[in-house]
C-alpha cells in the first residue's frame, strides 16, 4: 500500500518517527521529576524566591519557540558563548556533570529515606550533614577517578549539541516543562497537608509519605499534566526546527519531516506522517475525556494511608 510504503520504506521517514520516540519520553520523564518536585516545593512551602520559582515555569508560555531556540544556539551553537569550549573539548565536562548529578542522587534519596520522625532517627541519621558532606565526596571523588581512568569520554574531541540529539531534548523540554507542574501545584494546594503531617506524627519514612500519601491524592492531576506534556513534545515544531539543523535523516522529528515532505511536494508522505501525529491527538483526546471522567469519582474517595505504620 501506498500509505505503508511512505512510512516505512523511506529511511528519513522512519529516523525522524525513532527521533521522536527518543526526544519526546527522555524530554517527558525530565519534566515530571522537575514537575513534581517544583509543584511540592510551591504549594507546600513558603521560601524566597517562590514568586520567581513561579514566574520561571510560566515562562515557555510567554516566549516564542523559536526565541527559545535561538536562546540555545546563543549559548550553544559554534559561535555561542559555550561554543568554543564545546568545539575543542567538550566532553572534559561529562565526569564532573555525572559526578555531580550522582551526588544529587544520594542527597536526594538521604531524606527521601530518612525518617521523618525525630524520635525514629538512629545512629548516622542524626547527623545529616556529615552524611552528606563525607558521603558526597566520596561519591564525586570516586566517580570522577573512574570515569578519568577507564577513559569513559573522548579527549580533545567537540561535543555537539546543537544539531544533534541533546539540543533536541534541551528544546523540547523547556517548551513543555510547565504542563506537570502546572497541573500539580493547584492540587496540591487543594489537598493541604493535613494527611501528610498526621503520617509523620505516625513515624512515616519520606519514601513512605511520598508513594501513600502524596502519590494517591495527586495522581489525576499527574496522570493529567504527564498526557498534555507528551502531546505537547510529540508535536513540538519551532524550537526544535532552530535546534535542529533539519538535517533529514539525522535531526529531523515527525513535525519536521512532514513539512520538509511538504515542501518538497510529496504530498502522500506528508499526509501519512501527518496522520501518525492526527492519531496521538486522538488518543490524547479520549484520554483526557476518559480520565475528565474518572477524575472526579476518584477524587471524592479520601486517600488512605495504606503501608504507613505507627
Amino acid at each position: 500500500m501506498t500509505y505503508w510504503r511512505n512510512l516505512f520504506d523511506d529511511p528519513d521517514t522512519r529516523h525522524s518517527i525513532v527521533l521522536t520516540l527518543i526526544v519526546a519520553p527522555i524530554a517527558l520523564v525530565a519534566n515530571t521529576v522537575f514537575g513534581v518536585a517544583a509543584a511540592w516545593a510551591i504549594a507546600k512551602f513558603n521560601f524566597r524566591g517562590r514568586t520567581l520559582l513561579t514566574a520561571l515555569i510560566d515562562l515557555p508560555f510567554a516566549v516564542s519557540p523559536v526565541v527559545a531556540g535561538l536562546m540555545f544556539v546563543l549559548i550553544f551553537g559554534r559561535q555561542g558563548y559555550l561554543g568554543p569550549f564545546l568545539r575543542a573539548d567538550g566532553y572534559s565536562i561529562m565526569p564532573y556533570l555525572i559526578s555531580a548529578l550522582a551526588v544529587g542522587i544520594f542527597i536526594l534519596l538521604f531524606y527521601i529515606l530518612r525518617p521523618l520522625s525525630p524520635k525514629a532517627r538512629r545512629g548516622l541519621w542524626n547527623h545529616p550533614y556529615l552524611v552528606l558532606l563525607l558521603g558526597s565526596a566520596i561519591i564525586f571523588g570516586v566517580l570522577f577517578y573512574l570515569q578519568v581512568y577507564f577513559e569513559v569520554w573522548p579527549r580533545n574531541q567537540s561535543l555537539k549539541i546543537i544539531f544533534a540529539l541533546p539540543g533536541l531534548v534541551l528544546a523540547t523540554a523547556f517548551i513543555t516543562f510547565p504542563f506537570v507542574a502546572r497541573e500539580l501545584i493547584p492540587v496540591m494546594e487543594a489537598v493541604g497537608v493535613e494527611e501528610e503531617l498526621a503520617a509523620v506524627s505516625l513515624g512515616a519514612s519520606g519514601w513512605q509519605l511520598f508513594w501513600h500519601i502524596t502519590v494517591p491524592n495527586i495522581k489525576w492531576g499527574l496522570i493529567y499534566g504527564v498526557i498534555l506534556c507528551n502531546a505537547r513534545a510529540m508535536g513540538e515544531f519551532g524550537a526544535v526546527y532552530v535546534v535542529s539543523g533539519h538535517i533529514a535523516g539525522q535531526t529531523d522529528t515527525m513535525p519536521l519531516r512532514i513539512e520538509k515532505l511538504f515542501q518538497e511536494y510529496n504530498l502522500p508522505g506528508s499526509f501519512a506522517v501527518a496522520s501518525l501525529l492526527t492519531l496521538v491527538a486522538i488518543i490524547t483526546l479520549i484520554a483526557k475525556v476518559q480520565l475528565d471522567r474518572r477524575a472526579p469519582n476518584a477524587a471524592s474517595v479520601p486517600a488512605r494511608t495504606n503501608g504507613v505504620k505507627p
